[in-house]
């Protein structure tokens, strides 16, 4: 039995009242009116304990329950103040499950209240580790260009030579930070909802082949060999070509920083899904650690090893990659393993 219920509480106290009033009814008719017939002192006794029961239990549990209402009800107007929107009004419970119903919000705040609590804890550890990847980032060049021009300012630019590698090195390190700033502010319309989409209809076979040939160059530089496995005919899918012709560069991009030493390939390969193409891009590289792969979509977010082999990267390709796949309703994956490679995927609709 739960003795914290008002009706309980209530029920006790007039079990309490009525023996009291009964064993002074008992005196009263048994010592005061000894005359009285057997029959009619027992109905008297009865309807006078039933009328005292039933008042004493009416008054405990009205007096009770608005006592508690009184109480509980500040609480209860002041969880839904800080739970509910401001221009939407508290409503009140009813008097009959008070305790009942202000427990459930209690428990529900307490619980939602820990898991906000958690999450903005959440939140500052990311916000602290973004700010120093962005100072990070920023840095670098900032300092380096910095170096540039006070070697200029203290007599190198008298010198043709050094005047006009100096000056291409600070361009090339203004450009670092154009892009920077650039992959955020595009980051930034993408996670707020602001980008609009354009989708046609495209061959990604043919989009490939236009991002590996952008990327000859640097590829022969790299001794970095590419792999497709689709040479015969066009797949066709449906998507925004612009924005899948970025995704596909910064992947590929990726792949060749974090290229292996022996032999470095890059595969892209494609999987007819049914209603769906999968595009998928591996590399034969350093891989990238199990405790690393739910993070390695968010901005400026490097493993260690990543750091060490490339001082270039921005580490924002991947978190506008995922953005912009989202952004089409479509799913993107990442199997790794040290030492082997990563392979990373993603799914495009298939246009008929």
């Amino acid at each position: 039995m739960n003795y914290h219920r008002p009706r309980v509480i209530a029920t006790i106290n007039a079990v309490i009242i009525t023996l009291v009033s009964l064993a002074f009814n008992l005196a009263f008719t048994f010592l005061f009116q000894p005359g009285a017939n057997l029959p009619v002192r027992i109905l008297y006794l009865l309807v006078t304990t039933g009328l005292i029961f039933l008042c004493s239990w009416l008054v405990c549990r009205f007096t009770l329950e608005r006592f508690i209402y009184s109480k509980i009800r500040l609480i209860y107007k002041s969880i839904h103040k800080v739970k509910a929107p401001k221009e939407k009004a508290p409503v009140l419970m009813k008097e009959g499950n008070i305790l009942e119903k202000v427990g459930q919000e209690v428990e529900k705040w307490g619980t939602e209240t820990v898991q906000e609590i958690s999450k903005l804890k959440q939140l500052e550890t990311y916000r602290k580790e973004f700010l120093g990847n962005v100072a990070h980032e920023l840095r670098n060049p900032i300092f380096t260009i910095q170096g540039y021009i006070l070697t200029l300012l203290d007599g190198g630019i008298d010198d043709q030579e050094i005047r006009y590698e100096y000056l291409r090195r600070t361009e090339k390190n203004v450009e670092r930070l154009i892009a920077i700033v650039e992959d955020l502010d595009a980051i930034t319309h993408l996670e707020a909802g602001e980008l609009k989409l354009n989708p046609i209809r495209f061959d990604i076979v043919s989009l490939t082949r236009e991002v590996l040939d952008s990327f000859e160059v640097k590829a022969r530089k790299k001794e970095v060999s590419f792999t497709l496995n689709e040479q015969s005919h066009a797949i066709m899918v449906k998507g925004d070509r612009e924005r899948i012709h970025q995704v596909m560069t910064n992947l590929i991009d990726n792949a060749i920083r974090y290229r292996g030493m022996e032999n470095p390939t890059v595969k892209i390969a494609f999987f007819d899904m049914d209603e769906h193409i999968l595009i998928e891009v591996t590399d034969n590289g350093i891989g990238i650690g199990i405790q690393d792969i739910p993070r390695i979509f968010e901005r400026f977010y490097r493993t260690d090893k990543g750091r060490a082999a490339s001082k270039k990267g921005k580490g924002l390709g991947l978190a506008i990659v995922k953005h912009l796949i989202e952004a089409h309703s479509q799913t993107i994956h990442v199997r790794s393993t040290i030492g082997v490679g990563t392979t990373i995927g993603f799914t495009l609709e298939k246009a008929l």
